[in-house]
């Protein structure tokens, strides 16, 4: 197949990239608009039981449920006839609006709980029918006809439609302030790697063509399934790091390779056979663990697997593909020391001494890698048992914090402050009864008798935090029994819907809140009823993400298993990978309950904390953290594959392949940082965590572990890293990765290139001191 690419890419060069111009021109009229199309939702699990509840709720109550709240504040008190005329044309001209269904306000159906507590404002509730997207229509319209003065009344429009709205224009503006700051910032970096503007502009290139190409797939998809706005993030983030980690790979290895051959067309069918192979293998790693998501039923989860796997692939795809015709027709132009910068560079220089010549490899010809990072590996090696325990223990300290994680879900209060909307929010928390919402709905069977809905009612108003137990709001249309102070539809006419109201000091997104659904659900009289309503939601996505997350986690790590196994063709090194990818992760997991659920660092990043996470966050942190870290091992483990097959050396491979892709992988973990952390500088506060939390695993696992713990571990099992019991020696042998050349010192040749690894009794054991070096 490499072959196959890389005579294809040597042979007709112009008609590839000619191909490649046409699609990457219809990506980009295809995606554009694509955040206007997702959705900012996706949370809850469909098939749950408040879920059931809330499809009830909105055939038989729509205004039970509102999209859209207009927050009305008056001159005077909202009971009084000047106020409640206006305040009544207000809520007929809402409900003449298209689309808008279940109407109710203060001056239709005067409850406290449409009234705030000093009298000065009131509230219009309305139900959009439809999805989300005819949400997003109507809350525009609804906006441009009701915001601001209206017959002597200010009008706010508020409720989770215009949360939802401003969520996906905010992510928008600042995803677009955060491409204007990463793409210099990234070019400057790659300028300094290669030295000049034409091979530096490549990896650039490459990612731009990605983040579209997979804008205009997002964009498909939106006709057939709901995705979340907040993938659009990863979309960036990967496009532009993976796609760069890639390509920043193929050139770096397509110079080395010009180096040594003095031919291009040998450069690049040699760069293919070996860069190639490991771009494929990580790509396959990456989409792999983040394909695990799609196992949850929650859209917003689902929605990073779409886009993650998609722009994996397409990055992936336009390095093997696209890259190798550039570099053909490059060709001479991207050799080492032709930039202007380089020979700058090299004036600089002090006069030194004759450096060594450089094999191919990365070796130098007859003796062992010379460089920083060589040195630095055989000294991480010398001292294994320190740096692993020190390193690692320091990781898990760090890791800490997430002992006390407290789980919930973000809510307007992770807006920027500035944000009217978010003002509206606060001002209907704090000057009406419980924010003007319910905490729970229960709904029993249609046709229940009274004494089964009294008991109910008085199970429930025994519950620590309960303020009251009354009929949905607007269910008393048609009604025909009398239970204590409750107005019961009649048998027969819907289920009978019942609001739990809770104390004013007790957020529906809080802890407190969803113990209260969980001691509901416990109660013995819940037999007789379901329970909805947001804490009743929380509960219910957060019990779907644990029982599907074991599932996840073995999908992500077998894959890595699987796909280190047919790279290396060890049993041991797979382990080590998964293993110091899991410590990578958990200076990340520490940090995202430190920032941002206990708040250090609040005043400096500019959100609010609330004493609790979303929790589809840390798992989607968590999946492409992993994967990205896998994606930097794969890159080492390659190389070092390679130079073990020609030198039979594990502590010259290491150190060879640490030379080599050293600072490939600091690059690009740094590019991929960069464009994290800008993204992590947005308003919203999932945002902020998703940037700065996987751009700190990035940098941990490129800094830290890929440069000590993995040398660490390899030095620890020494001859035996290699091993694997002879079924899955002979496995490899068939299925897994090979490259035509000469075996590894002290391994017999088998067809077709092939090796067979020695027996551990027979690899060279790692020289620990320099008499035996």
């Amino acid at each position: 197949m490499f072959n196959h690419i890389a005579a294809l890419a040597t042979r007709r060069p112009r008609l590839l990239l000619a191909v490649a111009g046409v699609l990457i021109a219809l990506c980009g009229v295809l995606g554009s608009g694509v955040e206007s199309r997702l959705g900012a939702g996706g949370v809850t699990d469909p098939s749950a039981e408040s879920s059931l509840v809330a499809a009830a709720v909105e055939d038989h109550a729509p205004q039970a449920a509102p999209d859209v709240v207009l927050l009305v504040t008056a001159p005077e008190d909202v009971s009084s006839p000047d106020v409640a005329a206006p305040g009544l044309r207000l809520t007929e001209r809402l409900a003449e609006t298209p689309g808008v269904e279940g109407v109710s306000s203060y001056w239709r159906t005067p409850v406290s709980a449409l009234r705030s507590e000093d009298g000065q404002h009131a509230i219009v509730a309305a139900r959009v029918a439809g999805d989300e997207q005819a949400v997003n229509e109507a809350v525009a319209d609804i906006q441009d006809q009701f915001a601001g003065e209206r017959d002597g009344l200010d009008v706010s429009v508020i409720g989770p439609g215009a949360v939802y709205a401003e969520l996906q224009a905010t992510i928008r503006e600042d995803l677009a302030r955060a491409e204007l700051i990463v793409l210099p910032i990234t070019l400057v970096i790659l300028l300094v790697v290669f030295g000049g503007f034409l091979a530096a502009g490549l990896p650039l290139a490459v990612g731009l063509a990605s983040v579209m190409g997979t804008n205009a797939i997002l964009m498909g998809l939106t006709l057939f399934t709901d995705v979340s706005v907040f993938s659009i993030n990863l979309t960036t983030a990967l496009g532009l790091g993976l796609a760069i980690d890639y390509a920043l790979l193929v050139v770096r290895r397509f110079r080395e390779e010009l180096v040594a051959t003095d031919d291009v067309a040998t450069a690049v069918h040699n760069t293919v056979g070996s860069a190639g192979r490991t771009v494929l293998y990580s790509a396959i790693t990456v989409a792999a663990a983040l394909s695990s998501l799609l196992i949850f039923p929650l859209y917003f989860l689902r929605s990073f697997a779409y886009a993650g796997v998609a722009v994996v692939a397409l990055s992936a795809l336009a390095a093997l593909l696209v890259l190798p015709a550039v570099l053909t027709l490059l060709g001479d132009r991207l050799r080492p020391g032709r930039s202007w910068l380089s020979r700058r560079r090299k004036a600089a220089a002090s006069p030194a001494a004759p450096a060594a010549s450089t094999s191919a490899a990365g070796g130098t010809s007859g003796g062992p890698t010379v460089g920083a990072w060589a040195s630095w590996t055989r000294g991480v090696m010398r001292h294994r048992w320190v740096v692993a325990l020190t390193v690692g223990a320091g990781l898990l300290i760090l890791a800490l914090p997430f002992r006390g994680v407290a789980f919930g879900e973000a809510d307007f209060r992770q807006l920027a402050e500035d944000s009217p909307v978010r003002a509206a929010q606060q001002l209907l928390r704090d000057e009406f009864t419980s924010g003007g919402e319910s905490m729970a709905t229960l709904m029993l069977p249609a046709g229940s008798d009274t004494d089964d809905i009294d008991a109910v009612r008085d199970a429930v108003l025994r519950i620590d935090g309960v303020d009251d137990v009354e009929p949905v709001p607007g269910t008393g249309a048609s009604v025909s029994t009398v239970v204590g102070d409750l107005v019961v539809p009649a048998p027969g006419d819907h289920p009978v819907l019942l609001t739990v109201t809770a104390d004013a000091d007790i957020p529906l997104t809080s802890v407190r809140a969803q113990e209260m659904a969980r001691e509901i659900r416990a109660l013995p009289e819940a037999e007789n009823f379901s329970v909805g309503g947001q804490p009743a939601t929380l509960v219910d996505s957060q019990d779907s993400i644990g029982s599907l997350l074991p599932i996840a986690l073995a999908i992500a790590i077998g894959s890595a298993l699987v796909i280190v196994f047919l790279l290396t063709g060890s049993v041991v090194l797979p382990l080590q990978a998964v293993l110091a990818n899991g410590l990578s992760l958990t200076a990340m997991l520490g940090a995202i309950v430190w920032v941002f659920q206990d708040g250090n660092l609040s005043g400096l990043l500019g959100f609010t904390p609330t004493g609790y996470i979303d929790a589809t966050v840390p798992v989607l942190m968590a999946c492409v953290a992993f994967g990205l870290s896998m994606d930097y091992g794969v890159f080492l483990l390659a190389r070092t594959v390679e130079e073990h097959r020609r030198t039979g050396d594990l502590q010259e491979a290491v150190a060879t392949a640490m030379q080599r892709t050293g600072g490939v992988i600091t690059a690009a973990a740094l590019i991929l940082a960069t464009v994290l952390i800008a993204i992590g500088s947005s308003r919203i506060a999932n945002t902020q965590m998703l940037g700065f939390g996987v751009a700190l695993a990035v940098l941990v696992d490129a800094t830290v572990v890929r440069t000590t713990l993995v040398p660490a571990f390899m030095a620890l099992t020494g001859r035996w890293t290699w091993w694997a019991p002879g079924p899955l020696r002979r496995l490899h042998a068939r299925i897994g990765w090979h490259e035509e050349g000469p075996a590894p010192v002290g391994a017999p040749a088998t067809a077709a290139g092939t090796t067979h690894e020695t027996p551990p009794d027979r690899v060279p054991v790692l020289a620990t001191t320099a008499e035996e070096r």
